[in-house]
């Protein structure tokens, strides 16, 4: 019989004690009693006892990462994408992530405050934080600043308000951010999609005006160069020619000389009567 109570209070003992792993701060909490509540000392690594009045939650101290996503094969298996409005009421959808540490020393504020662990901490408060900073940021904004430029000035603007709001209760929150594409309407999608195409037609259209323009301007330069040079074809043939005339004026035995040079010797076989013989003069 002693032996039956003491393994039961062997297997009590075991059973009633639970760990705070490395990298883990533990509070204890009263259920019941005149001492009911969170206790404020905290618990580093190691085995402690629990008994039936008393709980025990744990918190990481190390960063912590996690994505609200619209895919049921990461995260959670369910749609934790968020949702906000832009100022013309259009609804957006994207995945954002966090990224935050727990202060130690604070943990027992902490539990004090949300009275959840650190999941439902994550998913439920941390998570309506940010979708309700987001929206308060974005119902000021039109369509273009949300996935345009401006979707960085939004995404930095509700991670302001909800560092503000976390702070206190020692989360410190490292960054949100935007996780893959926006989704906008579809309505939105369309319009996007034929301004882009419309630019880029414009900018074909400009390419083959520039184009024609700079083959023109090509043309009219070939053209005028030959016509430069004719120009001075016929500059330099007149200038030959009045040269030439001018030599044979100044100088008349020279053509005199050019004919009986090319003269065979052969005088004509008829002859008009009182005519003279060609180029043969007699002194």
């Amino acid at each position: 019989m002693k032996k039956v109570l003491l393994v039961s209070a062997i297997l009590l003992v075991l059973t009633g004690c639970s760990n705070v792993n490395v990298g883990e701060v533990g509070i204890k909490v009263h259920l019941l009693g005149g001492d009911k509540g969170v206790d404020s000392e905290q618990l580093g690594p190691g085995r402690y006892w629990i008994g039936v009045n008393e709980q025990l939650y744990t918190f990481p101290t190390f960063m912590q990462n996690y994505t609200w996503t619209k895919s049921r094969s990461e995260g959670r298996d369910e749609d934790e994408s968020i949702t906000f409005q832009t100022k013309e009421g259009l609804s957006v959808n994207a995945d954002i992530g966090i990224t935050y540490t727990l202060q130690p020393d604070k943990i027992p504020v902490l539990f004090q405050k949300y009275r959840k662990g650190i999941d439902e901490i994550t998913h439920i408060y941390l998570r309506n934080l940010v979708r309700d900073a987001i929206n308060t940021e974005s119902s000021t904004k039109p369509i273009e600043s949300v996935y345009g430029e401006g979707k960085a000035e939004l995404i930095k603007a509700a991670e302001g308000r909800v560092r503000v709001e976390i702070e206190p209760y020692g989360i410190h929150l490292d960054h949100l951010s935007w996780v893959g594409n926006i989704r906008l309407p579809e309505t939105v999608t369309d319009a996007i999609d034929a301004k882009i195409s419309a630019s880029q037609i414009a900018i074909t259209r400009q390419n083959e005006i520039e184009t024609a323009k700079a083959e023109a301007q090509k043309a009219i330069a070939v053209a005028e160069g030959e016509a430069n040079a004719r120009l001075l074809v016929a500059e330099a043939e007149a200038k030959a020619i009045r040269l030439k005339g001018e030599a044979v004026r100044n100088n008349p035995g020279v053509a005199e000389l050019n004919a009986i040079e090319k003269w065979n010797g052969v005088l004509p076989v008829t002859m008009l009567p009182n005519s003279t013989l060609p180029l043969i003069g007699v002194k």
